[in-house]
């Protein structure tokens, strides 16, 4: 296989989310752009960053514009095509043969998300869904007891992932990775339900119940996705270093269950580590190479000085917006040419290498991991 066959490869998107189909305005569209939640400075726009140049250099050709085009004569050129039509001509270019969607988020910039009926057939993709342990859980807040949550939670997760290939946690958000490795006991659990029951909101964030999740999780033997590294504001950066999952991971490793680390910057090296010492974990960069722009090759080889190169998954962690899986795909695909193409120039890598390496991040490890 040619160099030019291999990175036009279909890509498997392991982990994402839905898009809106309604007219964004351009705040609207522009806030999605950043992890923020926060209106920009006076003065500035998220457009003006590495993402925003991205999105610039890859999507406008799939619009019918050049690349570089301005924010707003692509804007206006979105806007003539309308949201639909837009949609679809940025999720097709992507290049897209599944997508493994988070279900946990259901709207953006305030507008509704596709379902994943409706986000496939729009991209054209086979679509899967990926459940959030915490949403679940938190649909009984009130409408169970202390005594009951273990039960009761055990029960909703079967339901809710009936046809999904995957669970995933956002613990990172939560508490923090830093947690007691060891499954809960179930007094414990119960005394906790009663702490997050008698609470005003639903927001799960008790540490004893994220554990609990975590190992209803592992007893259903599903995959499950941790967030790990940078996010919005919510996060404690700090407690995001996927190192700190180490316990836990030990504590897992008899399931066999596989643990799949999203995202990682800049904490890359050590969900490497973790990659390569550990069977059951498996990484991607996610929308670390979006948000990278140019730097996403140096990012992408920085991982795989110690990742095993089976280990290393393909996501986009697209959200909101189709440009962000167009994006993903292209800087993805452009990072790991170039990375490749240096080691086969320097000698370190033969040619016939790279395009085994190029199948198995496109599409042959997820489909693994995952039993696709």
């Amino acid at each position: 296989m040619r160099a030019a066959e291999w990175t036009d490869l279909p890509l498997l998107d392991h982990h994402c989310h839905s898009v809106v189909a309604a007219e964004l305005s351009d705040d609207g569209f522009a806030s999605l752009l950043t992890e923020s939640d926060r209106p920009p400075a006076p003065g500035t726009t998220p457009w003006d960053a590495a993402l925003g140049l991205a999105v610039r250099r890859w999507c406008p050709p799939a619009l019918g514009l050049e690349p570089h085009a301005p924010a707003a004569t692509y804007l206006a050129r979105r806007r003539e095509l309308g949201p639909q039509a837009a949609a679809q001509r940025l999720l097709r270019a992507a290049g897209l043969e599944t997508c493994l969607v988070d279900t946990g988020l259901t709207e953006a910039a305030g507008l509704p998300l596709l379902g994943l009926a409706a986000l496939g057939a729009t991209g054209a993709v086979r679509v899967r869904e990926v459940v959030r342990l915490e949403t679940v859980a938190e649909t009984l807040h009130g409408a169970t007891t202390a005594t009951r949550f273990a039960g009761a939670f055990a029960a909703a997760l079967a339901t809710a992932t009936t046809g999904a290939v995957a669970v995933k946690s956002v613990l990172a958000y939560r508490h923090g990775l830093g947690i007691d490795p060891e499954r809960p006991a179930p007094a414990a659990v119960a005394c906790a339900a009663g702490e997050w029951l008698s609470a005003a909101g639903p927001r799960l964030d008790h540490p004893v119940l994220l554990r609990h999740l975590l190992w209803t999780a592992l007893d259903l033997g599903l995959p499950i996705q941790l967030h790990t590294g940078f996010g919005d504001p919510d996060l404690a950066l700090h407690r995001a270093d996927p190192a700190l999952l180490a316990p836990f991971v030990r504590a897992a490793e008899p399931t066999g269950v596989p643990l799949v680390l999203l995202h990682c910057y800049p904490y890359h090296r050590q969900a490497a580590w973790l990659a390569q010492a550990f069977p059951l974990v498996h990484c991607d960069l996610g929308l670390t190479l979006s948000y990278a722009g140019p730097g996403a090759a140096r990012v992408l080889a920085e991982f795989l000085e110690l990742a095993p190169f089976g280990k290393l998954l393909f996501s986009t962690d697209a959200y909101g917006l189709p440009e962000l899986f167009l994006t993903g795909a292209a800087a993805f695909r452009h990072a790991l040419s170039t990375v490749l193409r240096s080691w086969t120039d320097e000698g370190a890598c033969a040619p016939a290498d790279t395009a085994r390496l190029a199948g198995l991040v496109a599409s042959g490890n997820a489909r693994r991991v995952y039993s696709l």
